[in-house]
């Protein structure tokens, strides 16, 4: 448990104890013996005494994936994420870390973190019996007992568990098989600590046997030898549901040995989707770009239309690392026409969507049918969509009938490309009641939010299939077809 608050920092750190000895008289006595899933456990009981996040940063999951998290760690589980990618499972298990005590002292000198109190390793243990109470004490941080790895098909024993090291036994004047003779891997050295493996599925059968038999019965067999390794270790896993058939398997053996098996998801509404973008996005740019409601929004609605779209493989899932890119694109591309046209202060547009494709494309598995259409096609029609549920959303107030009926009487509006807003004002002055509805929208006298409020209504009305649009000519009249699909959608909607 954390050291008493009231103890000042620089005393604390002068007070540590620096031998066995000044630690079996110092207050860290009573913590022997005690196994990092009970101080997991002590210090998580403590966390939620105070009301505090258990894992901050992490949104949507309060109601669902976090009590089962909580549950597995108060029933000392080793448990696993189970999720599609993009979920925060890795970044959930990185954040164990914070539920650990801040140091613990260990033997100095001992490979496996040996609790000087209780060590379990041959090293350890020949240290005590050497030096006793003289034997040196370090402190290791919480940061370094978190040890994580990520599972493709060659990881081998030898990395997790360990191998025999000849060179080792020679010059211990050992045989193989004694415990000293062993190069430890990746996990005895997490003792003491937080073991993770990203993509469990991807290692091999004899590898995850290798790791059921140190979390069950403490030994495993390396090269033929079996070697005890009591380590104290908390194990945690996350696996993608697809890596079951597409690319490996969780043995059953090491499935019956995992507590807690706790399922992950994405974020349920658009809201929580918008927190978690907008706390991922890197948006600190040289000039403050101004994103508007709307424009975030379409971001976010992208994610989600393209995990209802027939078109894109469910299995694979859409990560929220889409809508993160997207806005960051989108926001690029605002800065890239305001350095272009000199403008101070970048107002982010509708458009930037489509000109941030190149976001949204590269995280998208296709299935058949939207590999036949293109992955620029599909992810163009998935925007269009996000636009027009966006629109939908923010349009009730706004008046565009006779926006729609201008476009009906034949006529064209096409605005210039990259030109400062005045000119697409000048243009949008032409369309009767277009500039009332981008002053209603945007709530402000500013010319850029107001050019990028009326294109908005643009791109909605058009998503809506109220008006069309092409590239040659610009904003038409809707076909036929299209304005009956349209009013059909609105009596659905």
């Amino acid at each position: 448990m954390d050291e008493p608050a009231r103890t000042p920092v620089a005393r604390v750190e002068r007070a540590r104890p620096a031998t066995l000895g000044e630690l079996r008289a110092s207050s860290w006595a009573h913590h022997a013996g005690r196994s990092v899933k009970d101080e997991l456990r002590a210090n998580l009981v403590a966390r939620l005494r105070e009301g505090g996040p258990v894992f901050p940063g992490i949104v949507g999951y309060d109601e669902t994936v976090v009590p089962q998290i909580v549950n597995a760690l108060l029933s000392r589980h080793n448990f696993i994420l189970l999720g599609l990618r993009g979920q925060a499972k890795t970044r959930m298990l990185r954040q164990l870390t914070s539920l650990l005590d801040p140091v613990v002292p260990v033997l100095a000198g001992s490979e496996l973190n040996d609790d000087p109190l209780a060590p379990v390793s041959l090293e350890g243990r020949a240290i005590v019996a050497d030096r006793g109470d003289e034997a040196e004490i370090a402190w290791l941080p919480r940061e370094e007992r978190y040890v994580e790895k990520l599972a493709t098909p060659d990881v081998t024993v030898a990395d997790i568990v360990g191998d025999i090291d000849p060179i080792k036994a020679s010059r211990l004047g050992t045989r193989l098989g004694d415990e000293r003779s062993v190069h430890y891997g990746l996990l005895p050295r997490a003792n003491r600590g937080v073991f993770a493996v990203n993509e469990l599925p991807d290692l091999s059968g004899k590898v995850q046997v290798a790791l059921f038999n140190v979390m069950q019965e403490g030994d495993v067999q390396i090269r033929g030898y079996p070697v005890r390794l009591p380590l104290d270790v908390l194990l945690v896993f996350s696996a993608n549901p697809e890596d079951y058939t597409a690319r490996g398997k969780i043995i059953t053996p090491l499935k019956d040995r995992i507590g807690s098996e706790v399922r992950t998801h994405y974020q349920g509404t658009v809201e929580e989707g918008m927190r978690v973008t907008a706390q991922e996005a890197w948006t600190g740019r040289d000039a403050d770009v101004v994103v508007p409601a709307w424009v975030a929004e379409a971001v976010e609605q992208v994610a989600f239309v393209a995990r209802e779209d027939a078109r894109v493989d469910k299995h694979s899932g859409v990560s929220q690392r889409l809508p993160i890119s997207l806005l960051e694109t989108v926001i690029s591309n605002a800065e890239r026409r305001a350095l272009l046209h000199g403008d101070a202060r970048p107002v982010a547009r509708i458009s930037d969507l489509y000109q941030a494709l190149s976001a949204v494309t590269g995280k998208l598995e296709l299935e058949y049918e939207g590999e036949l259409k293109g992955g620029e096609a599909v992810a163009r029609d998935i925007v269009r969509e996000a636009i027009g549920r966006t629109f939908a959303a923010h349009a009730g107030p706004l008046d565009v009938d006779e926006v729609v009926a201008w476009f009906e009487d034949d006529r064209v509006l096409r605005l210039p490309g990259e030109v400062p807003a005045e000119r697409w004002l000048d243009e949008m002055a032409q369309v009767p009641g277009l500039l009332d509805a981008s002053e209603a929208l945007s709530g402000r006298d500013d010319a850029d939010e107001r050019a990028a409020a009326g294109e908005f209504v643009l791109e909605g009305l058009h998503a809506r299939k109220r008006i069309g649009r092409s590239e040659e000519r610009g904003y038409v009249a809707a076909e036929p077809d299209a304005r009956e699909a349209g009013a059909a959608r609105r009596r659905w909607n």
